[in-house]
Parts: C-alpha cells; sequence; structure tokens
C-alpha cells in the first residue's frame, strides 16, 4: 500500500464522449448503436442495440467501440432503477465490437500504466458510485454527471504489476460468470427447440401413441395469482421486481430487498413464471425457483398442474407471445397488457401425458437453468465483496 500514489483520475485516461444520433437515422440495418437502455448488469445487451445506415456511419467511426473498452453512462436515473444508473459502468463485450456510442456515455481509455481492466473494476467501486452519487446534477428522476467530474475523481492506484494481478482475480469471477451465462443460454436454446417441435410443428414422438395437442387459451394452462405480502411473513424474502428482472432470459439476476417497495407488494413461489406487464416488448420473463417478492406490475402465472411448469414458462416466454402482447397492449407512453387479454391469448393445450413427457425432458433444463442462476448470484456477491478491499489496498497483494 505504501506505493500506492494518490491520483486523479482526469491524469491518467482519454476521455470520448458519445455523438447525439438522430432518430431518422434508425433502421434494420447498419451500425448498431450502444445507448442507456442497452447497459446490464454485466456488459451490454447486444439484442438491445439499434442500427443506422451504413453510408452515414461511416462518418463517426471515432465513435466506434472495441471488445474491453471501458464505458460510463453519464445520463440515467438516481439508484432506484438498477438498470440504468448514472455513473455506472461496463465493459464492451466482443459481440457489441463495432457499435457507435451514444451520446449519454463516454469511453475511457487509459493510460499505458494503467491497465484497462483494473480501471473497469476501479469504476465499478463503491467509492466511485458514492462520488459521482454526490457530483451528479438533476432531478430525482434523472440525473447527469459532467466529464469534469468523471475526470476529478481521486484514488489510489497502485503499481501496474498489482493492477493487474487485482484485475486477473477479479475477471477470473467474471469469466465463471460468463460460462454459467453460456451454458443457460444453451439449456434455454434446447427448451425452446423442444417446444417448438412438439407444440409449433406438432411433431409429437412416436412413444406418445398419437396423442394429439389441442388449441385452446393460455388460461387453459395457468393462472393469475395475487396472494399479497406481509411484513410478518414475506420481509425476508428476496425482491425480484420489474426493474430487476432479466430481458430475453428465464434465469432470475440480481435481487434487492422487500423494504425498497413500499406498496403493491405480492408473493410468488417456486415453479411461477414472472412476466413484466409493463413495455412488455421489453421482454422480462423470468421462472421462480425460489420464494420471493415481487410487484403488481408483473404478472405472477401459477401452472394450474405442476407438469405444466416447463410448458408455460417456455410459452409465456417465447417471442410470439410477446409480439402478441405487445400488440394487445393498452396504453401510448407505457403500454400495459392486462391478464383479462392475455389469458386469451391462444395456446397449445396438451393432454396431461404429452405435459409430463415434456416436463420430464425440458423440467431437468429449466432445474438446472435456476442453479446457475444461483451459482452466478453467489459469484457475483464474492466478486463484489472483494472488490473495494482490492482495489483500496485493504488486501494486500504482491505483484504476480
Amino acid at each position: 500500500m505504501a506505493s500506492w500514489e494518490r491520483v486523479r483520475l482526469g491524469d491518467l485516461i482519454k476521455t470520448q464522449k458519445g455523438y447525439a444520433f438522430k432518430s431518422g437515422w434508425y433502421c434494420n440495418a447498419g451500425r448498431p448503436i450502444v445507448k442507456v437502455s442497452d447497459f446490464t448488469d454485466d456488459s451490454i445487451d447486444p439484442d438491445g442495440l439499434v442500427c443506422i445506415p451504413e453510408d452515414t456511419a461511416t462518418d463517426y467511426l471515432r465513435y466506434e467501440l472495441r471488445a474491453g473498452d471501458v464505458v460510463v453512462q453519464t445520463v440515467g436515473s438516481w439508484p432506484t432503477n438498477p438498470a440504468s444508473v448514472v455513473g455506472k459502468c461496463v465493459r464492451i463485450p466482443t459481440e457489441a465490437a463495432g457499435a457507435l456510442l451514444n451520446q449519454n456515455a463516454v469511453k475511457l481509455t487509459p493510460a499505458e500504466h494503467v491497465d484497462q481492466q483494473y480501471l473497469f473494476y476501479l469504476l465499478r467501486s463503491e467509492n466511485f458510485k458514492t462520488y459521482i452519487i454526490g457530483t451528479a446534477q438533476g432531478a430525482a428522476s434523472q440525473a447527469a454527471i459532467t466529464l469534469d467530474a468523471i475526470r476529478g475523481y481521486e484514488f489510489a492506484l497502485p503499481p501496474l504489476p498489482v493492477q493487474r494481478r487485482i484485475a486477473g482475480i477479479l475477471s477470473a469471477y467474471d469469466e465463471l460468470i460468463e460460462n454459467s451465462q453460456r451454458r443457460i443460454r444453451i439449456l434455454e436454446s434446447m427448451a425452446r427447440a423442444l417446444y417448438r417441435e412438439w407444440f409449433v410443428n406438432k411433431d409429437l414422438p412416436i412413444s406418445l401413441n398419437g396423442a394429439a395437442v389441442a388449441e385452446g387459451q393460455l388460461a387453459d394452462l395457468c393462472d393469475l395469482t395475487k396472494e399479497r405480502f406481509t411484513d410478518e411473513q414475506h420481509t425476508e424474502l428476496p425482491l425480484l421486481d420489474l426493474s430487476r428482472m432479466t430481458q430475453r432470459s428465464l434465469a432470475p439476476s440480481a435481487t434487492g430487498v422487500p423494504s425498497e417497495l413500499k406498496t403493491s407488494r405480492i408473493v410468488f413461489e417456486p415453479g411461477d413464471t414472472l412476466f413484466g406487464s409493463i413495455r412488455c416488448y421489453l421482454h422480462k420473463v423470468n421462472l421462480a425457483h425460489f420464494q420471493g417478492v415481487t410487484n403488481t406490475s408483473v404478472l405472477v402465472l401459477r401452472p394450474r398442474t405442476p407438469e405444466l411448469q416447463s410448458l408455460v414458462a417456455i410459452l409465456v416466454s417465447d417471442t410470439e407471445t410477446i409480439r402478441w402482447a405487445d400488440t394487445h397492449s393498452s396504453g401510448t407512453k407505457m403500454p400495459v397488457i392486462k391478464w383479462d387479454v392475455l389469458q386469451a391469448m391462444p395456446a397449445p393445450t396438451p393432454s396431461a401425458e404429452v405435459a409430463r413427457e415434456f416436463d420430464a425432458i425440458a423440467g431437468p433444463m429449466l432445474d438446472n437453468i435456476g442453479i446457475l442462476a444461483k451459482r452466478i448470484q453467489n459469484l457475483r456477491r464474492t466478486r463484489d465483496l472483494l472488490l473495494p478491499r482490492l482495489v483500496s489496498g485493504q488486501l494486500e497483494l504482491e505483484a504476480a
């Protein structure tokens, strides 16, 4: 710790603010743009990127991002919405390389004696978050930080070899997290392929002896439940509200505590499927593997029989279901799908035999997704406990 030098961030980085791309340039082909709503917990969701025409994008190559680039969000909410918090730092994943940076974020390029991975973890620390909150300006729902504020952050910088060792320890956790996330994507893909084969293409296995799948409604498969939250029974349960639900994945990610919400709290049980009813095009559908608390803007769907659990989860999170729900939502600024409408959505209704066979195959896949999701949460928790201790020098390390 004695060799750590007190420095100012602005003396160690170059900054490149994003560009205010015009909405008229957005299209279905061309260069992707990294915008505020694409920021997720550990990276940027490539499925959420939008595009501008290729002939226009070539004029803005200085805003191009490369894999590993460190980006800080400069406009966003106060820390009430974990998906969009001012000062949030992310690292550009390989699949988003070549994207162009939007105006509400800034890229930080470190000097030669500053490790890029270390810079990323430094800016993920609670010290930086606290500093940014203190320097942010704006209304309670929207805040902004200036480049001068970012440059003004002061901290103790270890020698480069120690930076690399710290980054290596923390990145090992991130690699384990990514491996688990990759396995989740494979398991989901397998379960969805089975669903399409059986219930979309109507290609049931011969072993089912010609059993058929009838055409019915979603209400034939599940019910909406609104079990009321009580302080006496549910205070210690994890909170998985709409803002924390993951997009385009059945696996839940981060959870909070019920006290963060004061009203409209309901309880879900293992096996329930949580469906984000507000702006359902965001594709927030999670399968619960634990008892927890959510808010009433989330539809808690409970399968009518245990063998329907896998089918309900995969059907409700299918892209065609999301499209149907989006089309049938009401409201303009904040479109909402109501259960009275969603329950009437056409849905395959299998016999008990078909449902049992499907659940026997898909169920273990979804159970493994739950196990992996829990493992990811534990890895993140351990990483986040180590991170401030390592970057502050509380845990002293020798150079590797």
